[in-house]
């Protein structure tokens, strides 16, 4: 009597191992596929969030802009200036959020830079009392954005019978805040 074995074959075990190959790749490519996926989609919330941070952050320290005047020891005489803006940066009066500043009004500047990855925004403040231009200089500005293609400041200005005359580049009414201060920016990916 003949018995048969029981078992497999060799080129059966070889075809089993080699599906089971192709299964455990196509899987780990779907599970690459979806971390890639997610670390993406991550990067892209993170940057959209800073992006919202940083518009509240602008426009709430905008909207609190005092009527205070420092004393700018520019090149020539002394001047009073309440609020100083050209296309590359604004300086101007306003009180800080408690966490970030204490000790009355502060002489905010927010400025377009070069940096590392790029052009970028960054914020920089000192006390209004007994206010110098160095001052701004003795803290590492706050970074606010980076990786800009462009970006610049605009000032709605108004003709002599007060209707709107359009968006200018620089500031020239020291004395007094702009009604409205506009904010331009691309950036360098999408």
């Amino acid at each position: 009597m003949i018995r048969r074995q029981s078992g497999f074959t060799l080129v059966e075990l070889l075809l089993a191992v080699t599906l089971l190959g192709l299964l455990l790749a196509l899987a780990y490519g779907g599970l690459r596929a979806a971390s890639r996926a997610s670390e993406s989609g991550q990067e892209v919330l993170s940057e959209s969030s800073q992006l919202r941070i940083t518009h509240q952050f602008i426009r709430k320290q905008l909207n609190l802009v005092l009527p205070l005047s420092f004393e700018d020891m520019g090149e020539d005489e002394p001047q009073r200036v309440s609020f100083e803006g050209a296309a590359d940066h604004i300086l101007f009066v306003g009180p800080m959020p408690g966490y970030l500043a204490s000790g009355g009004p502060q002489v905010q500047l927010m400025e377009f830079v070069e940096g590392e990855r790029g052009l970028q925004l960054q914020f920089s403040h000192a006390p209004l009392l007994g206010f110098e231009r160095a001052f701004l200089l003795e803290r590492d500005p706050v970074v606010l954005l980076e990786g800009l293609a462009s970006g610049g400041f605009a000032f709605l200005e108004f003709d002599e019978e007060g209707v709107p005359s359009g968006w200018a580049e620089t500031w020239e009414t020291i004395e007094q805040p702009p009604t409205a201060v506009r904010l331009d920016i691309d950036f360098e990916e999408g």
